[in-house]
């Protein structure tokens, strides 16, 4: 039985009746997901880093209440304030990427965090949501009435993103903000010849990130030739696979994650693998694949340019996020240091990602008689 009347209306009982439920019901099995692997993959990784067995699970639980706080209270918003919200967050964050670069902690050879009263953050993951949101608006300019230059903007800001975050480096995060501001380029009726252009100049920036960057060389070179480089984390990934079978050894019972430097955050797919077995990783991907048919099943007879834009960014961040995540532990590209949205430990990834579902379904509401734009 439903918890708000249909003719209730106040603002949670309009959001009730016109939110995507069933969006909002698979991102929670996501969530509570998130919270088992946790429980399963950070005590073993929080012993071996000389940490208190449940540290890491505790900073993602107590994480868990301010993400769904934000994903709800972002859902609530109108078109326009999401709008606006996505552009004082893309300066915000781009801006404190900036900062990463002079004042941020370098781990792994990168600078991608900050450090702000104890809370590692990294702002690049808030850019991500928030630009995609940004390059709808002057895309869609452009072909408003306004006869405003949306698609210059949008290349200019498009490059200093990608300057900015290549700066870090984080070849990763380049790749998935340039997809998704590529398919939405194409949506807005980029020209074929534009399109065979910059699909060119795209080919063209991996082969210099090979052989400009070491650690992408070293990556590449060791998923062509796995003896010919490190390639330990994916070899205990597939082993955890090998291990789990169908059904799995059990919650709790996995031995690869002892021995997985990042079992709770890159390869919790593989410790998902060992544990629940190859079923519920199938689950787990249908999960990411029906929120990204819901949503684009909502846009399917949207007439608004931004909200199809916007939402149709969104839609191919966190699927292309995932995409990597999960082809990487079963060794089907390159490895790339990415989470898995709403499963992988990791607070910034978390609360980026409950902005950007928030933003998706605040778009894809149904606003008929809402009044909302």
């Amino acid at each position: 039985m439903s918890t708000f009347a249909r003719n209730d209306r106040s603002i949670l009982g309009r959001w009730w009746w016109t939110v995507d439920r069933w969006t909002l019901a698979a991102v929670g099995l996501l969530i509570g997901i998130g919270m088992m692997m946790s429980l399963a993959a950070s005590p073993a990784v929080a012993t071996r880093i000389r940490l208190d067995s449940f540290s890491l699970v505790r900073h993602h639980f107590a994480l868990l209440p301010i993400a769904i706080a934000i994903l709800v209270a972002t859902s609530l918003m109108s078109v326009r304030t999401i709008r606006r919200a996505a552009t004082l967050g893309f300066l915000l964050f781009l801006g404190l990427t900036v900062m990463t670069l002079f004042m941020g902690q370098e781990i792994k050879g990168a600078t991608r965090w900050l450090d702000l009263a104890g809370f590692s953050l990294q702002p690049s993951e808030f850019v991500k949501p928030c630009f995609a949101v940004v390059a709808a608006w002057m895309f869609s300019a452009q072909h408003g009435p306004d006869r405003i230059p949306g698609n210059l903007i949008s290349i200019a800001l498009y490059l200093l993103v990608v300057v900015v975050l290549m700066a870090q480096p984080d070849l990763g995060m380049t790749v998935v903000v340039s997809c998704t501001w590529f398919a939405q380029f194409f949506l807005a009726g980029l020209p074929l010849l534009w399109v065979g252009a910059l699909a060119g100049v795209g080919v063209m920036g991996l082969v210099g990130a090979y052989f400009l960057f070491p650690h992408v060389t070293e990556r590449v070179n060791g998923f062509l030739n796995p003896a010919a480089g490190d390639s330990y984390q994916v070899d205990r990934a597939l082993d955890a696979f090998r291990n789990g079978g169908l059904f799995g050894q059990g919650p709790g019972e996995g031995t690869v994650k002892m021995v997985l430097p990042d079992a709770h955050a890159d390869f919790v797919f593989a410790v998902a693998g060992e544990e629940l077995g190859a079923i519920v990783c199938l689950f787990i991907v249908a999960l990411f694949a029906f929120v990204m048919a819901r949503g684009i099943a909502r846009l399917l007879q949207e007439r608004n340019l931004f909200v199809l834009l916007a939402a149709a960014g969104l839609l191919v961040t966190f699927g292309l996020q995932a995409v990597v995540n999960m082809a990487s532990s079963l060794h089907l590209m390159p490895t790339k240091g990415m989470t898995l949205p709403f499963i992988s430990y990791g607070g910034s990834s978390l609360l980026a990602c409950a902005l950007s579902i928030g933003m998706l379904l605040a778009l894809t509401r149904r606003r008929v008689g809402l009044g909302e734009e």
